[in-house]
């Protein structure tokens, strides 16, 4: 008789051991859980606030690659325009630059009656179109004395050809010229 009261003792203590672990258990999970939920509703709003300033900047990275993208845009069609030796850079541009836009590929293109033609192929075609924005044919006017020429015209110096690497020579005939548009302008 002895071992079945021993047996039932041992499950007793089984079940009690069990229900004091799930008790255990059970009031560590609530005690655990308010502190987990206000973890995890601080790593959320960590979260949707990194998503926000991604937005943010991602949305800053798109409008500089605009900029960027418009200025290239208008350096080549200026510096396009100034090689066909158009004297009024900033009429001409303003004339043309609605005209012109960048395809997909990266290419600058004009929309014209017979389709997409190259910007280079559209400018001389403008130009040629619009001989006011080339230099004068004969310059001067009435009283203008016919004085000497200084030296032979030389193709237009565009930004592209200026840099620190550049021979003496380029870089006193960049400087006449600066010297010669400045003076034109007053």
């Amino acid at each position: 008789m002895d071992e079945p009261k021993e047996q039932n003792k041992d499950l007793d203590i089984q079940g009690l051991v069990q229900r004091a672990i799930a008790e255990y258990v059970r009031q560590d999970t609530s005690k655990r859980e308010p502190v987990l939920k206000a973890e995890l509703v601080e790593e959320r709003r960590r979260r949707e606030a990194l998503e926000k300033r991604l937005n943010v900047m991602a949305e800053e990275n798109r409008k500089n690659r605009e900029v960027a993208d418009q200025a290239e845009r208008s350096s080549k069609i200026r510096n396009e325009l100034q090689a066909l030796g158009v004297t009024k850079l900033d009429v001409a541009y303003k004339a043309v630059q609605d005209e012109i836009f960048r395809t997909e590929d990266g290419r600058l293109v004009a929309k014209t009656d017979s389709g997409e033609v190259g910007v280079r192929e559209y400018l001389a075609g403008f130009v040629h179109d619009n001989p006011e924005f080339l230099p004068a044919r004969i310059p001067g006017g009435t009283g203008l004395s016919g004085g000497s020429r200084t030296s032979q015209p030389q193709a237009a110096i565009t930004l592209n050809m200026i840099s620190p690497t550049m021979s003496p020579e380029d870089r006193e005939r960049v400087r006449q010229e600066i010297l010669r548009v400045t003076s034109q302008d007053k």
